[in-house]
């Protein structure tokens, strides 16, 4: 079992700048999460002061949670740009956020929606402006999962610090207002 330590200590410190500008901010966080089972939002939950801008999280495992709780229209693929879009807007909705995060992918050990282990769309959106990225990390199911939840992190990070910037005008070709 490979050493988590750095990339537990990594999130831990992600988590901690995300809590500094939320409350900075006032920013309410949320995640909508299915590939991390809970994970991101566990490490949200432990940073400093999370009470305070922390709503929750939806861990949409199965498929049907996304379609019925999050939004995913019915039959979609769920490892897409579009469907964890969809999920960052439906758990802003549930959760009355304004920064979002949603995670879908195949961490393996077999292919998903034929897609291979490693496969996972990522979506932050922060205000009503939504960043995605595709990412196809290395590794066992555990490396993906620890890669996934801090890539995630630095995501939602970005984006609250592009969107609290006093000079945040138009959104980059990969945002969409």
């Amino acid at each position: 079992m490979p050493n988590s330590v750095p990339e537990d200590l990594a999130a831990k410190e992600t988590a901690a700048a995300i809590s500094a500008l939320a409350l900075e901010h006032g920013f309410t966080v949320a995640t909508a999460e299915s590939l991390t089972g809970g994970q991101i939002a566990t490490t949200l939950a432990a940073a400093e002061d999370s009470s305070e801008w922390f709503a929750g999280s939806v861990v949409s495992y199965q498929t049907r949670i996304k379609y019925d709780v999050l939004g995913v229209p019915e039959g979609q693929p769920v490892i897409t740009e579009s469907a964890v879009s969809t999920m960052a807007e439906g758990v802003a909705k549930l959760m009355s956020a304004d920064a979002t995060l949603a995670v879908s992918g195949c961490g393996g050990p077999g292919e998903q929606e034929g897609q291979p282990p490693g496969t996972t769309w990522i979506a932050a959106r922060v205000r009503g402006t939504i960043r995605t990225e595709l990412h196809h990390f290395p590794g066992g199911p555990e490396e993906i999962l620890a890669q996934t939840r801090q890539r995630s992190l630095e995501l939602l990070q970005a984006l609250m610090q592009a969107t609290a910037s006093p000079d945040h005008t138009t959104p980059t070709a990969k945002e969409r207002p």
